[in-house]
């Protein structure tokens, strides 16, 4: 199953707009909480309201983010939503022009970084937080012996499960839900 909601970036200045940690906080924000104001983007990123309104343009020319005028309540008021509430790329679209492979490399460290911190801030999180959530945190890992086809396969599946989970409806239960990131990565590596 192909998610259509999520946008193929092929433009390294889409990527050069992406890679930046403030607008990839932006971003995850508008994918978590929905459609936005400055002020609470700045209050949940702990930015100053202009400085957010500076990224949020940013993002807005690389057409990742519009304003969603419709949700204001005055002329003052600027409301944000997310064009597609993911991005992907490739690498090799960016292997002829060493600039823009420079940008992509960049996108993918930013990533990295930004993953391995919200892992990182979990893990240094007191025992409360920690017995408050029980046995649901997991970590895992595993060695598998695959061609590149079954890894496409394997990452295709993953990928379902994952918008499963994050496309279902939320049950009407009374029950609190909190964002929980998850993230894998299957990659060629050696022991």
């Amino acid at each position: 199953m192909e998610n259509r909601d999520v946008r193929q970036v092929t433009d390294s200045r889409v990527l050069a707009a992406l890679s930046h940690p403030l607008r990839r906080r932006l971003m995850d924000v508008l994918k978590v909480h929905g459609p936005t104001t400055v002020g609470l983007l700045a209050e949940r990123t702990g930015q100053a309201p202009a400085n957010v309104s500076h990224h949020l343009k940013v993002l807005a020319a690389a057409d990742l983010v519009v304003e969603a005028p419709e949700l204001a309540r005055d002329r003052r008021e600027r409301w944000w939503r997310l064009v597609s509430r993911g991005v992907r790329w490739s690498s090799a679209d960016f292997d002829d022009d060493p600039a823009a492979r420079a940008v992509a490399d960049a996108a993918i460290s930013l990533n990295l970084d930004r993953q391995v911190t919200l892992a990182r801030v979990w893990h240094a999180a007191d025992e409360a937080t920690h017995a408050a959530w029980g046995d649901g945190p997991f970590s895992t890992d595993r060695w598998l012996r695959l061609t590149p086809e079954e890894l496409a396969e394997l990452g295709r599946e993953l990928n379902d499960l994952l918008t499963r989970w994050g496309d279902r409806e939320i049950p009407d239960d009374g029950r609190e839900r909190h964002p929980v990131f998850v993230f894998a990565h299957g990659v060629p590596a050696q022991p």
